[in-house]
């Protein structure tokens, strides 16, 4: 017998599985949604973090260039900016991704469902393609983007500041 995992989605058959095959499947499929929408959750959090760091880093920039410590950190809070922008931007990658992957096995576990709502809303919603609705991931990169080109300006401006 191969100690490789199988890469079928649903393992059994209700004869192979037995009386509670569709109850436990719907209790899989139950939880699973309800992981996706913890995803949601982590997602939301990681971005209030995020835009908190970042409100901090342009108050801290402001504060050192309007006092006498305006040196060299009216530069490296910049490039401290960029960095934690850069990571914003792929924690929000990485969390569209993810989400990707799960709605994907979502989908498939309602083809052994009555009704495959989530399919339909998204076939409703062309893909998030179309004018019925735009994925928020698709506006949410460009908060980072935005406060990127922020930190690269207010890195010159340091650096000209700097010289004179």
């Amino acid at each position: 017998m191969s100690k490789e995992p199988s890469t079928r989605l649903i393992q059994h058959t209700k004869e192979s599985y037995g009386e509670t095959f569709a109850a436990d499947l719907f209790e899989q499929y139950k939880l699973y949604v309800a992981s996706a929408e913890k995803i949601s959750e982590r997602r939301i959090s990681a971005n209030n973090y995020l835009l908190t760091v970042n409100a901090f880093l342009i108050t801290l920039y402001g504060l050192l260039a309007a006092s006498q410590y305006r040196s060299y950190w009216t530069v490296l809070v910049p490039i401290a900016g960029i960095l934690v922008a850069l990571t914003w931007h792929r924690v929000i990658t990485s969390f569209r991704d993810l989400n990707t992957v799960k709605f994907s096995v979502i989908h498939e576990l309602e083809k052994e469902m009555p009704a495959a709502l989530y399919h339909y809303e998204w076939l409703k919603a062309e893909e998030g393609r179309g004018k019925t609705y735009h994925p928020l991931s698709h506006l949410e990169r460009w908060i980072p983007v935005t406060f990127i080109i922020l930190y690269a300006l207010l890195s010159l401006i340091g650096i000209l500041g700097c010289t004179r």
